[in-house]
C-alpha cells in the first residue's frame, strides 16, 4: 500500500530463529524513507527477506493489531487444509532455518535475500489437517511449561530488583557516595574480531556475552584468543568488573560482570574495565539496579546502536557502603540470583526437550498417539 505522509503507522518486525514478531514504534508517513509498506495481518505467515537466513519467520497471532512492515518483509495466507497454529510451530525448527538458510541468494552476509518465489519452492513434509492440531496441541502443553518457568523467573528478577533497589536507597551508619571516577579506575578495552577466536588460550569477553552468557560473576570465559593476543590486549584482573558500553537498547547497556576467574581476560574495546577496592559482585550489581538504570539515562547516546561514554560513565554517582554491608547485599542478592538460574536452567531443558519431540512428530519416528503419552 502507499504511504501516506499524513497517516501513523504501527510497524512490527520478525526476530531470529522463530520467535516471533518484533514490535517496533509507530511511524509517521512523513518520516519514513519508504514509498509503501506491507500491511501485516493476522495468522500471516511473514519473514525478512534480508534476514531469512538466521531463521527470521514466523506465523503472526491472531489477535494481531493491523500493523505494517516495509516491502522487505513478504507475507502469505494460508490453505484451507493449513493449520497456522502447525506453520508457526514449523518456523521454530532447525530444519526450516536449514532450508532458508539454503534458499539464500545474494553476495555474502548481510546483503543475502529469500525471494518470494525461491521461498515457496522449500519442500516441506506437511501432515494432514488433523495431525497439524494435534501436534499444535502437544508441543503447546511444553510451551506452557516453559513459558510458566520463564514467568516466575521473571516475576523474581523483578522481586530482586525492587528489593535491590531498596537496599542501596537505605543508606545508614558508614555510607559514603562517590562517582565512578572516585571508587575506582576505568579503562576501556582493545579491539578483537570473532574470527581471532581460538578452541583455548586466553579468555576473552565480547560485550554481547555480557547480555547473553553471564550474570553478575563469572569464573570462566566461553571465548579465547591465541596466547599470542596477551600483551596486545587490555585485560580485566581476578576482581574487576567488566561493563558494556554499547547495547542495542537502553536498559542493556552499562550491564556488568565481576570477573572472578583464576586469570586474567583480554576484554572487547566495547566494553569498560572498572578496577576498585569494592565487593566485586556488589558493583556488579550496582550496574543491574534500578538506581544505576535511572542514573545512566541521561547520559546514553542512542543512534543505531546505544552507547555510554567513560567520561560519561565517571560521573555516575554510586552508593558505597562499608565492606560487610556491601558483602551482605551481594549474598541477599546472590540467593535470588540462584533460583532465577535454576528457573532458566529448567525451561531451557524443557526446550532441549520440545525440540527433540517435535522433530521426532515431524520425521514420523514417534506418532501422535505415542506423544501424548510421553512424559517431558
Amino acid at each position: 500500500m502507499d504511504v501516506d505522509p499524513d497517516q501513523t503507522y504501527p510497524t512490527v518486525g520478525v526476530l531470529n530463529r522463530g520467535r516471533g514478531l518484533l514490535y517496533r514504534d509507530p511511524v509517521t508517513g512523513s518520516s519514513t524513507a519508504y514509498k509503501k509498506l506491507n500491511r501485516i495481518g493476522a495468522g500471516q505467515l511473514v519473514y525478512s527477506r534480508l534476514k531469512a537466513f538466521e531463521g527470521a519467520i514466523t506465523v503472526t497471532p491472531e489477535d494481531l493489531p493491523e500493523s505494517f512492515a516495509s516491502q522487505e518483509f513478504p507475507t502469505f495466507g494460508f490453505a484451507s487444509d493449513a493449520d497456522p497454529g502447525f506453520f508457526r510451530t514449523l518456523t521454530t525448527t532447525q530444519k526450516m532455518w536449514d532450508a532458508l538458510q539454503g534458499a539464500s541468494k545474494g553476495m555474502g552476509g548481510r546483503r543475502e535475500r529469500v525471494k518470494p518465489a525461491d521461498f515457496l519452492n522449500i519442500v516441506m513434509d506437511i501432515p494432514p489437517l488433523p495431525v497439524q492440531k494435534r501436534i499444535v496441541e502437544v508441543i503447546g502443553v511444553v510451551d506452557e511449561q516453559v513459558a510458566a518457568l520463564e514467568a516466575e523467573a521473571d516475576s523474581l528478577l523483578r522481586v530482586r530488583n525492587s528489593a535491590l533497589g531498596e537496599m542501596l536507597s537505605r543508606g545508614g551508619d558508614g555510607w559514603v557516595s562517590a562517582p565512578l571516577s572516585e571508587a575506582g579506575t576505568l579503562t576501556r578495552g582493545r579491539r578483537f574480531v570473532k574470527s581471532d577466536y581460538a578452541e583455548s588460550g586466553l579468555g576473552c569477553i565480547h560485550y554481547g556475552q555480557i547480555y547473553t552468557d553471564f550474570g553478575a560473576s563469572a569464573t570462566r570465559t566461553v571465548t579465547y584468543l591465541p596466547e599470542s593476543f596477551r600483551s596486545s590486549m587490555r585485560l580485566a584482573q581476578p576482581g574487576d568488573v567488566v561493563i558494556a558500553g554499547t547495547s542495542e537498547n537502553v536498559e542493556d547497556v552499562g550491564k556488568a560482570v565481576a570477573w572472578l576467574g583464576d586469570d586474567d581476560v583480554a576484554v572487547h574495546d566495547d566494553c569498560f574495565i572498572f578496577r576498585h577496592d569494592l565487593d566485586s559482585k556488589f558493583v556488579s550489581y550496582f550496574f543491574a539496579s534500578p538506581l544505576f538504570q535511572h542514573r545512566k539515562r541521561q547520559f546514553t547516546s542512542v543512534t543505531k546502536v546505544v552507547r555510554i561514554s567513560a567520561a560519561n560513565l565517571k560521573k555516575i554517582v554510586m552508593p558505597v557502603p562499608p565492606r560487610e554491608e556491601q558483602e551482605r547485599i551481594s549474598r541477599m542478592t546472590g540467593a535470588v540470583d540462584s533460583q532465577v538460574a535454576a528457573l532458566r536452567a529448567e525451561a531451557e531443558r524443557l526446550r532441549r526437550a520440545r525440540g527433540v519431540l517435535l522433530s521426532r512428530l515431524l520425521n514420523r519416528s514417534i506418532d501422535i498417539k505415542s506423544a501424548e503419552l510421553l512424559e517431558v
